[in-house]
């Protein structure tokens, strides 16, 4: 289960990203926490940020991506 906290820090980075950043800036989050989101749903996801249910798609689709990248060496930590 999340973090308590992990979805205000996400939603102030989302609230912060220019209008044309948004898209990339809620993908950048999700890779970023990927491990504290483990067990929380795209639709629970949505729900917490207030987002449209069709986010969940992106949402889950980012958490698939973030292992992959770790695996490659990102470290989420740095972002």
């Amino acid at each position: 289960m999340a973090e308590a906290g992990v979805f205000e820090r996400i939603k102030r980075a989302i609230d912060r990203a220019p209008r044309n950043g948004y898209v990339a800036e809620l993908h950048l989050q999700v890779i970023k926490y990927a491990d504290l989101l483990e067990g929380v749903s795209g639709k629970e996801f949505c729900e917490k940020l207030d987002l449209g249910a069709a986010w969940g798609t992106e949402y889950t689709k980012m958490k698939k991506i973030a292992q992959r990248l770790r695996d490659a060496g990102l470290q989420p930590e740095l972002i």
